[in-house]
């Protein structure tokens, strides 16, 4: 464990680092705006404060025989992990709360971290989200688009009761009020469902099976995004609007980046984007005994990169994180004033209804079946098979 921690601190000390100019325009990170001119270190520790995932070696083969590194093609996941991981410290710890290194920091940060480690029992690990990704048509180690790991986020969020987030992902650029209004007010399972779900998925939960999350009031919404901005580059008439949106407080940044190349875009400065890069190997980390996880590798200690918003591909995913219910008021409220009037050519719809057209929408409920592991399947199929075994001696 010395040597690996060893290695991770040479990886992220030997990158490049691209220090910010000088200049009087304000930095926009998550819904904070920075001044370097007068808090550049405050900027510097807002960025660090964030959960940085990256490129992992030497962690167990996915599904048993898969691969055990996600090099080369797990950067998308990375970068949704990222964005995720903005929403449940948002949650728990609340958008103001910094990482300081060597500070003692509280349980629920460590609980967040430990969600998305290594593990085939980690509810949003590598393991778990490639292993999903096969339902959506990716086989394991095959490229992520936005959308995609919106959607595998959507389904993994099902299975973690602690953080009982309501994840919804828009479709046809539209986003419906009605729809996530119905979704987060949508009461808790009934104890007989739970109690059967929670036999099936012990496997998936790990350390997130118990359901202190499942309440009767409004589920924490994590709203996803995805859009097309252009055919082969960005249409320029969105960059305000797709600006404008860092710049609300509900903002989680976005999903993008460049062909096969994924970035976790968290702000921007004048014309360009700030982003975590996830382009970096660094060795499988674990929890301690004692629960804690020696965390340094997961903070990016450098000034982030920058790239000038016009090279962005026209495949983005955005995101945003409602706590309240006057949260997504004042984000439908936002919208309308900030994005919606000013353009002429809209970057994404708020409509009221949810449009008859479309087929009815039904909150998406925890199956009592799961697909997210081979070995799980297995270990059903055979329970099935005992049960039937036990019918027939006993007859």
């Amino acid at each position: 464990s010395v040597l690996s921690r060893y290695e991770n601190q040479i990886t992220i000390l030997s990158d490049y680092l691209e220090e910010f100019p000088e200049t009087d325009e304000p930095v926009w990170i998550l819904g904070r705006q920075h001044h370097l001119n007068t808090d550049k270190s405050k900027l510097l520790l807002d960025v660090s404060a964030r959960l940085w995932f990256t490129y992992r070696r030497k962690f167990s083969p996915i599904g048993g025989t898969g691969p055990s590194s996600d090099t080369g093609w797990g950067c998308m996941l990375r970068c949704g992990q990222m964005m995720l991981a903005q929403a449940l410290i948002c949650r728990h710890l609340g958008r103001d709360w910094q990482w300081e290194k060597h500070k003692k920091q509280p349980e629920e940060y460590h609980r967040i971290l430990r969600c998305f480690l290594d593990r085939k029992d980690c509810c949003y690990s590598i393991h778990q989200m490639a292993q999903m990704g096969v339902g959506e048509g990716k086989s394991i180690g095959e490229w992520f688009g936005p959308n995609t790991v919106a959607q595998v986020l959507k389904k993994l969020a099902l299975f973690d009761e602690w953080n009982s987030l309501a994840v919804y992902v828009s479709m046809d650029n539209t986003v419906v009020i009605e729809d996530i209004k119905k979704m987060c007010w949508c009461p808790g399972q009934s104890s007989s469902v739970a109690h059967s779900s929670a036999h099936v998925h012990r496997s998936a939960l790990g350390p997130n099976k118990n359901t202190a999350g499942l309440c009767p009031g409004w589920k924490p919404l994590l709203l996803i995004i995805p859009l097309r901005l252009g055919i082969n580059h960005i249409n320029p008439v969105y960059i305000d609007a797709f600006k404008e949106c860092f710049k609300m407080p509900q903002s989680l940044g976005a999903l993008g980046g460049k062909p096969n190349n994924a970035y976790y875009f968290i702000g921007f400065l004048g014309n360009e984007l700030i982003y975590l890069d996830p382009h970096t190997t660094q060795s499988f980390v674990d929890s301690e005994e004692n629960g804690t996880v020696d965390d340094e590798s997961f903070h990016c200690q450098q000034a982030p990169h920058r790239m000038k918003i016009m090279n962005l591909d026209p495949s983005v995913a955005l995101g945003f994180f409602c706590k309240e219910e006057c949260d997504f008021d004042n984000w439908c409220s936002l919208v309308q004033k900030e994005i919606l009037k000013q353009q002429s050519l809209r970057m994404f719809e708020l409509v009221q209804k949810h449009p008859p057209h479309w087929p009815p929408f039904i909150p998406p409920s925890k199956p009592e079946v799961t697909t997210t592991g081979a070995e799980l399947i297995e270990s059903t199929d055979k329970l099935f098979e005992l049960e039937e075994e036990f019918e027939i001696l006993s007859v």
